[in-house]
């Protein structure tokens, strides 16, 4: 095989690498660009002949127009201000209570995240918490770590509580039901040991704080604010509550299809038809229809087209032999012993996603899981220890989470000085690393139990 293709291949794979990391650069563009380039070049240059239909047939279509679904859908509920009346509701009854408050945030806001994504939750807790905390005169920072720490965990309790479990669902044929019967327990443990230790070493310091923002900025009470794109309004006679009931018998109507049908492509594009019946929008005659158009414009498609040159990407490594490579390669150093293997994918993988983004890993692992599989190893404690390195492993680091992420730019943006990179690092990277071995742990039970 032509090693000079190999080293371009990687160094285009690189380029989207390093552009995910450079917070002020389109990331989609360099992908893009990368993509195309490397498909001419192994179009071009690889000794075996192919057609230009199999990188079409390369994409994972059904993973691109469900995730086109989900985005659809969770712009229909903001849309709504379904979610931010959930987040209201939970603000008024625990409002005079801290830690009721801390726990009962911290959990709901966790749940949300296993269903939409993870930035969306953060926007629209982080300023109901800001705010509530404002009122209450508490310091909102213990109960910001463990909103973002919590929901860094929730991506591993359903396939599609994160981009990467909606790859690994699809290509294993895993449904919910999978999710929920071997990973439940450790998502629970998990959240219910990390908040009882916030709660113990970093709540219980700040329950006597006092707590007022001041800089220049901040001129008025939160909810007063305008907020921008990437911000919550609080709007409390804006919602419909008949139109919040109905999205929210949908939404569980959503949830149940997604358990029972194990098709995603048709339950995605079922449930996105749905919702846009149920909450048609007025013409300019007054008249109310159904427009997915509409909202179609307000969902943001870089993530899927994201995944589109990823998948291209990949085809290119298969084509010019790097994927039998790393396959081999990870294969001679894996042990042969069920646990060691299985301890070796969850710490491989956490230690790439803490340095890469997790979906690149994702997609480079994918095959090589299939090869362990299919040398006859045990796909569930296998599939495990991937799911959990691939979604916890990127927590290390701030900038591995852009639900982290959000919620440093949103402390900034509020005044919270003491919710800032150093302390999110110093206290997200103990609680990753508690994860992993947490997650240890639980493979270990799993798997000289039951296997």
């Amino acid at each position: 095989m032509n090693i000079f293709l190999q080293l371009f291949v990687i160094f285009c794979f690189g380029i989207v690498i390093v552009a995910l990391f450079r917070e002020k650069t389109d990331f989609l563009t360099y992908s893009v660009v990368a993509m195309l380039a490397a498909a001419t070049a192994t179009f071009l240059f690889t000794p075996e002949p192919f057609s230009i239909e199999e990188f079409i047939l390369a994409i994972e279509w059904p993973v691109i127009f469900f995730l086109i679904s989900l985005f659809t859908i969770v712009v229909i509920l903001e849309e709504q201000l379904i979610f931010q009346e959930i987040a209201l509701r939970i603000t008024k009854k625990f409002h005079t209570n801290t830690r009721k408050f801390f726990w009962v945030i911290c959990l709901i806001s966790t749940l949300s995240a296993a269903f939409i994504e993870d930035v969306s939750v953060a926007i629209i807790f982080i300023p109901m918490i800001i705010s509530t905390s404002e009122k209450m005169r508490i310091n909102p920072t213990p109960i910001l770590l463990g909103m973002t720490i919590c929901i860094n965990l929730a991506s591993t309790l359903t396939p599609f509580g994160s981009a990467e479990n909606i790859l690994i669902a699809n290509r294993f044929n895993l449904s919910a039901t999978w999710f929920f019967r071997n990973l439940a327990v450790y998502f629970i443990i998990g959240t219910l040991l990390t908040l009882f230790l916030l709660d113990y070493f970093v709540l219980r310091k700040h329950l006597n704080d006092i707590w007022v923002p001041h800089c220049e900025e901040y001129n008025e009470p939160l909810e007063n604010q305008h907020i921008e794109e990437h911000e919550l309004v609080i709007l409390e006679d804006s919602i419909n509550h008949k139109v919040f009931y109905r999205n929210l018998g949908m939404l569980f109507i959503f949830f149940i299809l997604l358990i029972i049908i194990p098709d995603i492509l048709f339950v995605g594009l079922l449930g996105m038809l749905l919702f846009v019946f149920i909450n048609p929008r007025r013409d300019e005659a007054g008249k109310k229809k159904p427009d997915i158009s509409y909202y179609f414009t307000k969902v943001d498609f870089k993530l899927p087209f994201f995944f589109i040159s990823l998948f291209v990407l990949v085809f290119c490594f298969e084509k010019v032999g790097l994927i039998n490579i790393i396959e081999h390669f990870v294969i001679s150093i894996t042990p042969s012993n069920l646990f060691l293997l299985s301890i070796s994918i969850l710490i491989i993988t956490s230690l790439l996603s803490g340095f890469l983004d997790n979906v690149p890993v994702t997609v480079l692992f994918i095959p090589i899981m299939q090869v362990l599989i299919s040398t006859g190893f045990s796909s569930v404690p296998l599939l495990i220890a991937f799911i959990l390195g691939i979604n916890l492993g990127g927590n290390f680091l701030p900038q591995g989470s852009a639900a982290d992420m959000m919620t440093l730019d949103l402390s900034t943006k509020y005044c919270v000085e003491g919710m800032n990179y150093k302390k999110l690092l110093k206290i997200g990277g103990l609680f990753a690393f508690l994860h992993i071995i947490l997650g240890i742990a639980y493979l270990a039970i799993i798997i000289f139990i039951f296997f």
